[in-house]
């Protein structure tokens, strides 16, 4: 099916872009995205999916919205506070777009449930701030072959990475054990802004089949020193999660 008159006028400076089009569009309105997560990283991620044209963002957070989450989560309002995450980005991206389909998932990320909850996606971002349920969501996506974008953030730097089982480390090769924690990390929202627009254009570019991907890089951002370092990365053979995926 062709594109709407609407659809036309509202996509059509990305389309005058080379190797995008009206074809590349159909492929992005085809496409369904996961978001794990919709704070820092998952607001300018899923805003920029939705303008884009994704045709169906599934976002998943069970948590709700707190006053202390409005300096980087852009989504949300102060009259959101005390509403799940979800729901409230499914209004705001709605606003934003209304020929996306956004399916709000009000779900904790387990093993029992995330094959269910990723389902039919196109693509995984981790958006998240816990490295347990990000695990869980790198195991599903080596098991699944399906595209998986880590970033993670804290302070006024982060990193990102594109991993693709079985042709790239996955995120158990890269950080065999979780980051230190802390219960409340520093964070800019021009930061979590950065890393999550990132994601999106990865997702963007990996949906139209353009350019190169991070695959095997780790890109690291430092804010305060405003560059950017690529670190090459490699698969780790003895890996317990994708140490025999070939």
């Amino acid at each position: 099916m062709g594109l709407l008159e609407k659809e036309l006028a509202r996509y059509q400076r990305q389309m005058l872009i080379d190797d995008w089009g009206e074809e590349g569009q159909k492929k992005l309105r085809d496409a369904t995205v996961f978001i794990a997560g919709a704070g820092g990283l998952g607001s300018p991620a899923a805003l920029f999916l939705a303008a884009a044209g994704i045709g169906r963002l599934k976002i998943c957070d069970p948590s709700e919205v707190f006053m202390t989450n409005l300096n980087r989560q852009i989504l949300f309002r102060e009259w959101d506070i005390g509403t799940n995450k979800a729901y409230a980005a499914r209004q705001a991206l709605m606003e934003l777009n209304p020929h996306v389909e956004v399916e709000p998932i009000d779900e904790k990320i387990t093993q029992q449930n995330i094959a269910g909850l990723v389902a039919d996606s196109t693509i995984i971002l981790d958006c998240l701030d816990n490295f347990a349920s990000r695990y869980i969501l790198n195991r599903l996506a080596v098991n699944t072959r399906i595209p998986f974008i880590h970033a993670g953030i804290e302070g006024m730097a982060g990193q990102i990475t594109v991993i693709h089982a079985p042709e790239t480390p996955c995120l158990a090769c890269i950080f065999p054990e979780p980051l230190p924690s802390k219960k409340i990390f520093p964070i800019a929202g021009a930061a979590s802004g950065m890393l999550g627009t990132l994601q999106a254009c990865e997702a963007i570019k990996w949906v139209l089949g353009m350019g190169e991907n991070l695959k095997d890089r780790l890109l690291a951002w430092d804010g305060k020193l405003m560059q950017f370092h690529e670190i090459e990365i490699k698969k780790d053979p003895g890996c317990p999660v994708c140490g025999n995926s070939t």
